[in-house]
């Protein structure tokens, strides 16, 4: 049940667009399956993804779709350098965030704007694997990372009483670079098409410039400029497969990523909010984050392929942030890959989403009601190798 070239390629990624609505900020998944490619091998990808997010607020109001369409690239290449030493370069955007609140009434816009955040990484992981025979491999390297974020607060969800209010918040993060590292093994033995591979990411502590202003109907009131601290989570993952047949196999990837007390207040937020009589976090995350996809690979023929799949994220707690008001999801996927030549490949996938109900919070009060949502994502890659 030896794999061909071909085969193997179904697994490169289960979809292209395997985690393009998880919990939290995580977007990208953070595979590393294109070092674990045989020989030398390069790849590109982009996913996109159409969320429809609604809800109701706390004075009946209903809140118009708030999920923005986002897409994010993907690349990297692999070499083996010789027979027990490889090297990788791989790229993504690991995290991010895009949403906009409607001029539709609700709590969340001021009659003028709505509340909108983006958060946009940057992540270019460098790995160097050493094999010391065909079943093993090591491997481990640092990860550079790039985050900035531009957040505005509109509408009554965001007042304090007493007295005072955020709906004229806005705080821009300057894209500012840090650094962590991953480590993590693999064992395989290719004539049942079996491999197994275990991946840790450090944490990564940002320490970025942050302007933060107050908006009135009359003029933009600049507050302060300072350091905001932001720390993008620690992770684990864990890729699994099999052959079930000669033309089949099963493949499995498992996720854990540490949102538990994930916490983000800039200074001039936290000393408002303190004074008003409620310390207020920008956007924070109470659990912890574990999904799960598991599918099934088949070849058709020596040029067609193709993949199914279901998922679940549990999400990272509720009630959550007002600026991402849903709470994991179960999805289905289903994936082709057309491969002209044994060395190069094109993959298209599909999947959609059945994101879980949410109740959205900010100063710690319930704010709105999210439920009944769904997303739709799309992806495809080309895969080449020399």
């Amino acid at each position: 049940m030896k794999l061909t070239v071909i085969h193997s390629a179904i697994l490169i990624s289960l979809l292209p667009s395997a985690s393009v609505f998880a919990a939290g900020l995580d977007r990208s998944g953070q595979s590393i399956s294109a070092f674990l490619q045989p020989g030398n091998y390069a790849e590109a990808g982009i996913s996109v993804l159409d969320p429809t997010v609604k809800g109701k607020d706390n004075s009946g109001n209903k809140v118009e779709d708030m999920g923005d369409d986002y897409y994010f690239p993907s690349a990297a290449i692999k070499v083996q350098a010789t027979d027990k030493i490889s090297l990788g370069l791989l790229y993504d955007q690991p995290y991010g965030a895009d949403a906009t609140y409607q001029v539709d009434g609700s709590n969340f816009s001021n009659g003028v704007e709505g509340t909108s955040v983006e958060v946009k990484t940057n992540n270019l992981t460098a790995l160097i694997g050493y094999q010391p025979n065909k079943n093993w491999n090591f491997y481990a390297g640092p990860v550079w990372q790039t985050v900035e974020a531009e957040i505005s607060l509109r509408g009554n969800a965001y007042a304090k009483p007493p007295a005072g209010t955020l709906s004229g918040y806005n705080i821009k993060v300057d894209e500012k670079e840090a650094y962590g590292w991953a480590a993590g093994f693999a064992y395989q033995i290719p004539e049942i098409a079996l491999k197994a591979a275990v991946t840790y990411r450090s944490e990564i502590k940002h320490k970025a410039q942050a302007r933060e202003t107050f908006t009135t109907p009359v003029s933009t009131i600049p507050m302060l400029t300072a350091g905001v601290d932001a720390i993008t989570p620690q992770s684990v993952n864990i890729d699994l497969q099999t052959g079930i047949s000669p033309n089949t196999l099963a493949f499995a990837n498992l996720r854990w990523v540490h949102w538990d007390n994930f916490v983000v207040t800039p200074k001039f937020l936290a000393n408002t909010t303190a004074a008003l009589g409620a310390k207020q976090n920008l956007i924070d995350y109470t659990d912890d984050q574990y999904s799960a996809t598991v599918g099934l690979g088949h070849k058709f023929n020596n040029k067609w392929s193709g993949t199914a799949a279901v998922g679940y994220d549990s999400g990272a707690g509720n009630p959550v942030t007002t600026l991402g008001p849903t709470e994991g999801y179960w999805s289905v996927g289903l994936g082709g890959q057309y491969s002209p030549a044994e060395n190069y490949f094109i993959q298209a996938g599909v999947k959609y989403f059945w994101l879980g109900d949410a109740q959205a919070q900010t100063g710690g009060s319930v704010k709105a009601d999210f439920e009944d949502n769904h997303a739709i994502g799309y992806g495809m890659k080309i895969g080449y190798r020399f």
